[in-house]
């Protein structure tokens, strides 16, 4: 399998900074008992929306914080199209959530860790390399794996 992961240090600081935000909000969904993993959408180094995974206490399957830092995006801005911004979140993609950035046209999505069981930038399936949309979405994938990866291990050992 190919992934097609933009990987290079154009961005480097700036995807960091925020991937230490995405990070802050995977420890927040983590003290309310979700899944921890945080996302944040930025447009010209300001804050669009951010979201936590909150399926559980909402009682909703697309509160993935992907979803929830586009909603507040959109709502902030009045307006559906993302356009020129970057999403960082901390975890690949799921199907959904990588759909949903391609309809709200966001620029970039930059990841911490790959998802092995539905990650959809490259390790299950990568839809944006499809080539089916009329938009198309740079991807950065593995940005703080590590801490991002810990948290998730974390979270599922001590629930298990």
């Amino acid at each position: 399998m190919e992934i097609d992961i933009k990987n290079d240090d154009m961005d480097g600081e700036e995807d960091i900074k925020w991937m230490y935000y995405a990070l802050e909000l995977a420890n927040y969904a983590k003290k309310i008992e979700e899944v921890p993993i945080g996302a944040v959408l930025v447009r010209d180094n300001k804050v669009l929306g951010k979201g936590w995974n909150c399926p559980i206490s909402t009682c909703d399957p697309t509160a993935h914080a992907e979803i929830q830092a586009i909603r507040a995006s959109g709502n902030y801005l009045k307006n559906y199209r993302l356009v020129s911004s970057t999403l960082y979140t901390t975890l690949e993609p799921c199907s959904m959530c990588a759909g949903a950035a391609i309809q709200a046209r966001v620029k970039r999505i930059v990841f911490g860790a790959f998802d092995p069981k539905s990650g959809a930038a490259g390790t299950v399936i990568n839809i944006f390399s499809a080539g089916l949309f009329n938009h198309n979405v740079e991807i950065r994938g593995g940005v703080l794996a590590e801490l991002s990866e810990s948290i998730l291990t974390t979270f599922f050992r001590v629930r298990r």
